[in-house]
């Protein structure tokens, strides 16, 4: 998995670095299909930094999650839980075990005995 982090409006510690890109690693035990995450932080707003997180898939559309706090760790956690929520969703879709629909289901022909 791909993990890129850039920052607009002002410039990112490597410490601060270093921990963003140890939270976000974390997302690949919720699905092991996650291509790229894209992390921008945006510090146009000193006071209120904005964390951006855009979750590439196999064989899906990109997940965007976008979060604003008093802090860049606290933005992206906010974010981060979006984003896990997204993600278990589209899990769900892709693995949910339906029931066929009743009218996929074979009728026994006649004179055959069902099969219960």
């Amino acid at each position: 998995m791909q993990t890129n982090i850039s920052a607009r409006h002002g410039q990112l510690s490597t410490s601060t670095k270093e921990r963003i890109a140890e939270k976000v690693e974390k997302l690949g035990r919720y699905f092991d299909r996650l291509k790229a995450i894209d992390i921008t932080v945006d510090l146009e707003h000193r006071e209120t930094p904005t964390v951006e997180l855009k979750v590439s898939i196999e064989h899906s559309e990109a997940l965007v999650a976008t979060d604003r706090a008093s802090d860049v760790i606290s933005a992206l956690d906010g974010a981060l839980h979006k984003v896990e929520h997204q993600i278990r969703r589209h899990k769900d879709k892709r693995t949910e075990r339906r029931k066929p629909p009743i009218k996929h289901l074979e009728v026994p022909a006649e004179g055959e005995p069902e099969l219960e």
